[in-house]
């Protein structure tokens, strides 16, 4: 069916005033480059750390953008995600209408910062409430799954040629639609589909389902995992039902990624809904069919359209959000925190995301409708839970190119305020030649031992410059620079640390910190402050600070 594309008349304004596409220069289209097993994600031509802000669910319409830009802007964050509904563009089947896109990039340009667009359609949270009615309510033409009892469950089969095939042509139209209206690359990502998979039905046992499970397992995803041939229950064993619901699942976006490319091949990612960070639990007790972390090989052979598979992280739990980042950051999967709880306490982990490389970090739900989703995330978004996000990215956002291209050499590392006992309120950070102890809850000066902030507020990055030479920032906690292995009679000190910022990619010096500010290690509070620190070796015993009062 033809499409018809309803533009509005506020865009039709726009067009003839050149605001969102007449005579704008093209730029590169962002991409995600592997290298040594680094990435990068580049944008305008060179690597961009994403200071990233998702909107709430439903703050996808005109009459919410005031609500959320005056968020975006005090929490300086540079990229904002928002979601793009199926059920929003196609009502009626055939007819789009992109008028709430148009103003939504007409304004992202207008406040200076990117997109990342959500599309919402077969799968939001496993479920298809976001697709158009005319498809979540016709279960004929576009069936849902069956469970173990025969019962129609709630979710869309992934078999369903049909579903996809529309799904897929409304993306299509969506991709081509942006594809005309954005030639400078306003958006720099897009998420197809947002948390696929099931809950409590581990996979679709359709007459459809059944037969394939029955079959024999894809040739791609036996050489991913190195299996001898087989049914998908000879191959898996008690894994088959979650592997050949991921599998289809995948293969499902991936036809849609895939078209969707051909036509702009912006970066393309799936997030995840998470199980446990530790161990297995029965996959009908978690998104079955998602990009759990068990099923990432299953996704990687399924859809290699998709640039990288991201965790929604909501663990408060310390020890568990950075397993779900060592999970996630691989060789061969950019780390991406594109969703995480806006609660005061997730703020420290931005550290240990970009120390460990990561693409960018986005906090749910920020903006100023009221909406809040607690316990997942904060009670309520007052200025004081804004201000540990803002005062992050206020530092890096004049840094955020020089990080990413430390990143992308793998030069750097990050910590955030673990709240185990057994760590004593202390990290190590192993730099190679050095190592780098950051600790949480002492006095600046003095030797007293870490006993914690008031709150789990702490968190620090280092990033290599060259041999010797560090970039650090953070809050609210102590480093201190040593040898790692140093030989005997060899000591450490700081030849010099400078205090500054970087403006245009040149860094502006400010002072000099020395003595009492670097005597007890290098001091980082609830001001601002990013330092350049360059050490040096000598023969000799280290340095015993003078005036210690402990």
């Amino acid at each position: 069916m033809r499409a018809f594309i309803r533009q509005s008349a506020a865009l039709a304004l726009a067009f003839s005033g050149g605001a969102v596409v007449a005579q704008t220069i093209p730029t590169e289209i962002p991409r995600i480059v592997t290298k040594n097993g680094h990435h990068a994600l580049m944008v305008d031509g060179a690597p961009f750390l994403m200071l990233g802000a998702q909107v709430n669910n439903s703050s996808n319409y005109p009459s919410a953008l005031p609500k959320v830009w005056p968020t975006i802007r005090a929490m300086h964050a540079n990229t904002v995600e928002v979601p793009i509904a199926w059920e929003q563009i196609e009502a009626k089947e055939g007819q789009f209408d992109f008028s709430f896109l148009d103003q939504l990039i007409a304004e992202a340009r207008t406040n200076n910062v990117r997109l990342v667009i959500l599309w919402f359609a077969t799968w939001k949270n496993t479920s298809p409430n976001y697709a158009p009615a005319w498809v979540k309510l016709d279960n004929a033409r576009f069936p849902r799954m069956t469970n173990a009892k025969g019962e129609t469950h709630y979710a869309l089969s992934p078999h369903s040629r049909a579903t996809l095939e529309a799904d897929k042509r409304a993306f299509v139209t969506l991709m081509t639609h942006i594809k005309a209206v954005d030639p400078q690359n306003t958006i720099i990502m897009v998420q197809p589909e947002n948390e696929p998979g099931t809950y409590v039905s581990v996979r679709d046992f359709s007459p459809t389902a059944q037969k394939l499970f029955d079959g024999p397992v894809p040739a791609a995803l036996l050489a991913k995992m190195k299996k001898a041939p087989g049914s998908w229950k000879q191959v898996f064993g008690a894994d088959a039902d979650e592997y050949f619901h991921a599998w289809a699942v995948a293969s499902y976006i991936q036809e849609i990624a895939a078209a969707g490319k051909a036509v702009k091949p912006l970066p393309m990612y799936v997030n995840a809904s998470l199980a446990s960070a530790f161990g297995r639990q029965p996959a009908a007790t978690y998104s079955s069919g998602g990009p759990i972390h068990h099923v990432i090989d299953v996704y990687k052979a399924a859809a290699p359209a998709l640039d990288l598979l991201a965790p929604d992280i909501y663990a408060r739990d310390h020890a568990a959000y950075l397993e779900y980042l060592r999970l996630y950051g691989r060789p061969d999967n950019p780390l991406l925190v594109p969703e995480t709880g806006n609660a005061a306490e997730f703020a420290r982990y931005f550290y240990p995301v970009i120390g460990m490389g990561g693409l960018g970090f986005a906090p749910f739900g920020m903006d100023d409708t009221g909406y809040s989703n607690y316990p997942l995330g904060a009670r309520v978004l007052d200025a004081a839970t804004l201000e540990q996000f803002a005062r992050t990215y206020r530092v890096f956002e004049p840094m955020m190119r020089e990080w990413a291209r430390a990143g992308f050499a793998g030069k750097t590392w990050g910590v955030a305020e673990p709240t185990d006992p057994k760590a004593n309120h202390t990290q190590v950070m192993k730099l190679g030649k050095y190592t780098a102890t950051a600790t949480f809850g002492q006095h600046q000066f003095g030797t007293d031992k870490p006993t914690g902030n008031p709150q789990p507020t702490g968190g620090l990055a280092i990033a290599e410059l060259g041999p010797d030479e560090y970039l650090v920032a953070g809050f609210d906690t102590r480093v201190s620079f040593g040898l790692a292995d140093g030989a005997r009679g060899q000591a450490m000190l700081y030849d010099r640390v400078e205090e500054g910022h970087y403006d245009k990619g040149r860094w502006v010096f400010e002072r000099v910190q020395n003595g009492d500010q670097t005597d007890y290690g290098l001091n980082f509070t609830g001001t601002p402050q990013v330092l350049r620190v360059k050490l040096a070796t000598y023969q000799g015993n280290a340095v015993i600070p003078v005036g210690n009062p402990n």
